[in-house]
């Protein structure tokens, strides 16, 4: 992994002044004439540094700007904003005429029939991005048999047999763009479900002591918590949208089939060209031929000929379709394959969601029992403090400054303590029945 870094390290640049050059010059030359301009960013050139991934597995860094990328994939400019790293941008999967445009969290890259352009990164998951793809072009050769291919077709253009190069593959082979797009897929779904793993490991015993003892602090790192459970769930909700996305629209799988697209291109062109050979050899032995001023070609060579071109282009559509139908189908079963895996790291998050919910309640439960028994002693305080109440009174009154018959006694005012202590139990019970039969509190 360190050398593959090493490697894909940019460039340094060139040094900006040359003392060899300098001394060689006469000494009338022009202002910033010894200086290297070679290795300069060009103001509004916007060179940014590529990985580039050719189909045998071998990859370089290239500085490309942002026009320059535009004109070899065929890209619009707003397509390029999505793969900026200074924008964040929600993941995409977009397929284009000659190129498709992948943004999967760590991975931005643009994959075309031939090669992949990777922004420059060193994020690990970057580098395992090129090491795998790197691994599965060597190890499968896809590179061997595309090229192989071209050079048989280069050397057979005027053959109309072309569309049989491709019969001999296999039902289950992928074509170079959906290895990388696989690549992508995965390492973006790996990615992912390690965050919601390392969110399950780091979740469950917080939540659970949160359980047993309610603080302040437990409750703030369960609010940072699941702020990140609903940060991560929306990436991984919107990779999910995008995989369904994709697998709903059948003409944007055909789109992303950019060989299949590639190789009509080239058989029309090679088709043309040997049609044009043709009527190129024909030209001679007509001029050599007497030529009348009323001649024309006989009606039976042009009905042949436009026989032939009609059946030709009806077989052409029906293999094309055929050919359309199976790419559908095998990027549909690829796409499956990953929308189950993302759906179920959104399982996870949902299943910890829940189990984040059914804590807050089981929280919000055990504080509103802990709020109720303060209410009842609440209640109970405020009875007797109104039965104490009752002994006040009567103390006010036998407080005032008049003559009572009563007090002459000497026992007297024992009778008044005894009096009022058994109406404020009465009192008291009385208020206990009442909230026993209301069902106030549990007594």
């Amino acid at each position: 992994m360190s050398d593959l870094k090493q490697r894909l390290l940019p460039p340094k640049p060139s040094s900006a002044i040359n003392l060899r050059d300098s001394s060689s010059r006469p000494s009338g030359r022009l202002p910033f004439q010894g200086v290297d301009v070679s290795g300069l960013k060009k103001r509004g050139q916007g060179l940014r540094s590529w990985i580039r991934v050719d189909v045998s597995g071998n990859s370089q860094v290239i500085e490309i700007d942002k026009f320059g990328m535009m004109r070899r994939c065929d890209l619009p400019a707003r397509d390029l904003r999505l793969l900026d790293p200074l924008f964040v941008y929600p993941s995409t999967i977009l397929g284009r005429e000659k190129a498709i445009v992948v943004n999967l969290e760590q991975i931005r890259c643009v994959i075309t029939a031939d090669e992949v352009f990777l922004l420059n990164s060193l994020d690990s998951y970057v580098l395992q991005y090129v090491v795998e793809l790197q691994r599965r072009l060597q190890a499968s050769g896809v590179g061997g048999v595309w090229q192989s291919e071209g050079h048989e077709l280069s050397r057979r253009r005027g053959n109309r047999n072309f569309d049989n190069t491709f019969e001999n593959t296999s039902p289950d082979y992928l074509p170079f763009e959906f290895r990388a797009l696989e690549i992508a897929l995965e390492a973006a779904c790996t990615f992912l479900d390690s965050q919601a793993a390392e969110l399950e490991i780091e979740a469950y015993p917080l939540l659970d002591e949160l359980t047993s003892k309610i603080s302040t602090l437990n409750l703030e790192r369960v609010r940072r918590l699941k702020s990140r459970l609903v940060a991560l769930t929306r990436r991984v909700q919107k990779v999910r949208d995008e995989i369904e996305q994709l697998m709903d629209d059948d003409g944007d799988m055909a789109e992303m089939y950019l060989t299949e697209k590639k190789s009509r291109m080239e058989s029309s062109f090679y088709g043309e060209q040997s049609l044009m050979g043709y009527r190129s050899n024909d030209g001679p032995l007509s001029v050599s031929a007497p030529v009348s001023p009323v001649s024309s070609p006989p009606d039976g060579n042009r009905k042949l000929e436009k026989c032939l071109s009609t059946a030709r282009s009806r077989h052409e559509s029906v293999r094309s379709s055929e050919s359309v139908t199976d790419s559908i189908a095998e990027l549909e079963m690829l796409l499956e394959a990953y929308f189950v895996v993302i759906d179920n790291t959104l399982n996870k998050l949902t299943s910890l969601k829940e189990y984040i919910d059914d804590t807050e309640d089981f929280i919000n439960i055990q504080l509103d029992n802990v709020r109720n028994q303060l209410i009842q002693f609440e209640l109970l305080l405020t009875t007797a403090t109104f039965v104490v109440a009752i002994f006040g009174v009567v103390a006010g009154i036998f407080g005032m400054n008049f003559a009572i018959p009563m007090f002459e006694e000497s026992g007297a005012f024992q009778w008044v303590l005894i009096i009022t202590g058994v109406c404020g139990v009465v009192i008291f019970c009385t208020f206990l029945w009442f909230f026993k039969y209301k069902r106030l509190m549990p007594l």
